[in-house]
């Protein structure tokens, strides 16, 4: 048998732990809260590392835990190379990665490239600098237009809505195509490359496994910043066209991505995922050369309604994104920017019983799958009230979207009251629902039809099954509103109904479904592996 260090890099990549990983999103102010101040942090997600084992994940995805003013809660970075008082601090983080080590874990982090905080160190000396200066020079700042420069540089919009432009004291403007409190870096300038090879070895050196990049297909700028064709989707949370949208995807993006690659390269098992909303398959292919990120994740499936015809053209497109490069493919339902599935899919027991089946396809497909923080409760979204909305979104859209915090409500663990064993305190950072009482880790754990039960029994099969191989599809005929794909190599069937009625099973030995079933028949709403 040859040793990994015999293998070529290629060779190595081929059999990375991560081809195949389930990975859990931590959306760290949410998950658990060890000291009572009613926000998660990192001895808490420590704590609750036992729960992560037993549901049978990978690896851990952690959101931004960086030194913040919390604008946009922890992506506004005011020091990428720190630990916020709020989560913790170094030696806490350092606790966390050695113990998820120790529970057979990987640890990935959120990494933040797009943009800094306001309240950076670069972009304080930006705003005492002069114009031209090399301290402006880090982040994007032009004279604006106009005969007195009084209008914007360019017609380009904020994500959180309103323009991607603020100005400052001297009359120039700078760009941030997210909060005001979030200047855009300049990647034209060598210091910001540098800035972050440093970040990305501090933390490396410290032990983690990967990142998930956030805006990856952010960064790059077009020469001159051309307006946006008026035609252009404005809104977060849709895939993005880069012939009409050149706020993202500019072709200059993957030189910096080439840049990441080559120092996560020499940390040998180390990896990198991208948060990537664009437009075409090509486009895709594009982030998952060898030379660039490892993963990507594609958004199809969250945007696809639960409708077989087109859960099943969002498989194809994924697949087909990464065919050219040999790139695993990359899996998600819900997570802290979307509308959580079970209410998209159309809430309550309904809702409930097609995200149940909705688990069971994701888990059968080839390649990587990232769950998001308490979708293996059946968490939906939260109808939260307007004095408790705290995302950006809902004060720069002038109290009209409502944002994501619906998504992110604290996590239940048991009791029957609120905060559910989140925090010892009196409450959370956002309210939790009365409801949740019946979808607390400690009620489901003893219910084995739960939905975390459910989960469980998906991924232990996941790992065990032997007709889980083969990295490609063989699709059956199946009635209208349904599906049937087999693994192939492997030989699993995972059957979808999406219809109003029952329809024939395929052959085989049924392993899983994701509700009770009748006799030879699927039911609606469900879905089923068979052998």
């Amino acid at each position: 048998m040859r040793r990994s260090s015999d293998l070529s890099p290629e060779q190595a990549d081929e059999s990375a732990w991560w081809h195949d990983a389930v990975f859990y999103q931590v959306y760290v102010r949410s998950f658990a809260d060890s000291n009572g101040d009613g926000v998660g942090d990192l001895d808490g997600i420590r704590s609750r590392l036992g729960y992560l084992e037993l549901l049978g994940v990978d690896a851990l995805w952690l959101t931004p835990f960086y030194t913040s003013p919390m604008a946009d809660h922890g992506y506004d970075v005011a020091d990428p190379r720190d630990v916020d008082p709020l989560f913790g601090d170094l030696a806490a983080f350092d606790r966390l990665v050695a113990e998820a080590h120790e529970h057979n874990m990987k640890i990935t982090v959120d990494l933040v490239p797009n943009h800094s905080s306001d309240r950076h160190e670069w972009f304080q000396a930006a705003l005492l600098a002069a114009p031209g200066g090399p301290e402006r020079n880090r982040y994007i700042f032009r004279d604006g237009r106009g005969f007195d420069g009084s209008q914007p540089p360019n017609n380009w919009t904020s994500i959180f809505g309103g323009p991607a432009w603020t100005r400052v004291a001297d009359g120039q403007w700078y760009l941030h195509l997210f909060a005001p409190e979030q200047p855009d870096l300049n990647w034209d300038n060598p210091e910001v490359s540098a800035d972050l090879a440093r970040t990305l070895r501090f933390w490396l050196d410290r032990g983690v496994d990967g990142f998930r990049i956030d805006v990856a297909h952010g960064m790059a700028k077009p020469h001159g910043l051309p307006d946006m064709d008026v035609r252009a989707e404005q809104a977060s949370g849709v895939l993005h066209d880069n012939a009409l949208d050149p706020r993202f995807d500019d072709d200059g993006v993957h030189e910096h991505h080439r840049m990441i690659r080559k120092v996560i390269d020499s940390y040998p098992g180390r990896m990198a995922v991208g948060e990537i909303w664009v437009q075409g398959d090509d486009r895709f292919a594009r982030y998952v050369r060898p030379d660039e990120l490892h993963l990507g994740f594609n958004f199809r499936l969250v945007q696809a309604g639960f409708e077989a015809e087109q859960v099943r053209a969002a498989i194809e497109h994924s697949l087909a994104a990464v065919a050219p490069t040999g790139t695993p493919p990359t899996w998600t339902l819900s997570n802290h920017d979307v509308v959580r599935h079970v209410t998209r899919y159309g809430g309550g027991a309904l809702g409930a019983q097609r995200a149940r089946a909705m688990a069971l396809v994701q888990l059968a497909l080839p390649g990587v799958v990232y769950l998001y923080n308490g979708e293996e409760l059946g968490l939906p979204n939260v109808e939260l009230p307007d004095w408790a909305l705290q995302d950006p979104t809902w004060v720069r859209s002038g109290h009209t979207d409502r944002g994501r915090d619906g998504c992110r409500v604290p996590l239940p663990w048991e009791g029957s009251a609120p905060p559910f064993g989140f925090s010892s305190g009196q409450g959370s950072w956002l309210p939790q629902p009365d409801e949740w009482a019946g979808l607390t880790a400690e009620r489901q754990l003893e219910d084995p039809d739960s939905m975390l039960s459910l989960y469980r029994q998906a991924l232990e099969l996941r790992k065990s099954t032997e007709g889980m191989s083969g990295t490609e599809l063989e699709w059956y005929g199946a009635p209208p509103g349904c599906f049937a794909f087999r693994r192939k190599g492997g030989g699993l069937i995972c059957a979808l109904n999406t219809s109003g009625a029952p329809v024939p099973l395929p052959p085989g030995e049924v392993l899983l479904s994701s509700g009770p079933m009748d006799g030879d028949q699927l039911p609606p709403d469900t879905a089923v592996w068979l052998v």
